[in-house]
């Protein structure tokens, strides 16, 4: 058997030992686990919590942005000619949208390249959006804002309206089955509405009753728990599918 001898050392006057090593390199991986751990939470699936329409004047150009939940490029697209086709006389109809993080577009629709769609995309970005697609319209004014001032105006627009809309996270929701005894349903059906882990969803009646419960999925070991102890009995959730909610969400 091999064995690892970690020496005593000296550095900076302090003497370290092996149950030390042993300890700055459990921090150490403790550590890079919640770094892992952050960054998964990072993929939280936001979007916005409602369409919106709103809407500004800047040195005398009107800034009407549009937001839009979108779950495809091509609904994007349609939703940017729809807004493009309701404002046919404006100056600009500059648009971004994000998906996913593989698909991502932006247009300046004539504004000098990069004061526009870019400056929408990375709010999007800012914020960790997807299936949102944005359309900024434009009516000239008369003044001339110069680069600096389009970058504000429309990267302002946009944020102005995701804060308008709110955001909301959509949340991977588990759908399990447990079965029971026809004689035992009238008493697990008032048991299951005595608790916060899950929603009943559905009761199908037969030779056994299947009661269906919605969940975050990492509640169904707390649910399995809460039934084996509420029942007196071991009791097991299948798995039936999933299905995403959204729920409001603030950073």
């Amino acid at each position: 058997m091999l064995q690892l001898i970690i020496p005593q050392r000296q550095l900076s006057g302090k003497i370290f030992h092996k149950n030390s090593v042993c300890v700055i390199i459990e921090k150490m991986f403790h550590v890079k686990t919640l770094l892992q751990e952050r960054r998964k939470q990072r993929v939280m699936n936001l979007t916005i919590a409602k369409d919106i329409r709103t809407e500004q004047v800047i040195s005398k150009s009107r800034f009407i942005c549009s937001l839009k939940k979108v779950k495809t490029e091509e609904e994007a697209q349609e939703f940017i000619k729809a807004v493009k086709k309701e404002f046919w006389d404006a100056t600009h109809n500059c648009s971004a949208y994000v998906i996913d993080e593989q698909h991502q577009r932006s247009s300046d629709d004539g504004e000098p390249s990069g004061t526009a769609g870019m400056p929408m995309l990375g709010v999007l970005r800012k914020q960790e959006l997807q299936q949102v697609a944005a359309v900024v319209t434009r009516y000239f004014g008369g003044i001339k804002l110069g680069a600096g001032g389009l970058v504000r105006a429309y990267s302002g627009s946009v944020a102005q309206a995701v804060e308008a809309a709110g955001l909301a996270q959509k949340v991977k929701m588990g759908l399990y089955v447990f079965s029971c005894a026809p004689g035992e349903a009238g008493k697990v059906t008032n048991l299951l509405y005595q608790q916060q882990l899950f929603i009943l969803t559905d009761t199908e009646y037969g030779n056994v009753v299947n009661f269906t419960l919605r969940m975050p999925e990492d509640k169904k070991t707390p649910a399995e728990k809460w039934l084996t102890d509420i029942l007196q009995k071991p009791t097991e959730l299948t798995g039936a599918g999933f299905e995403y909610e959204e729920i409001p969400f603030k950073w």
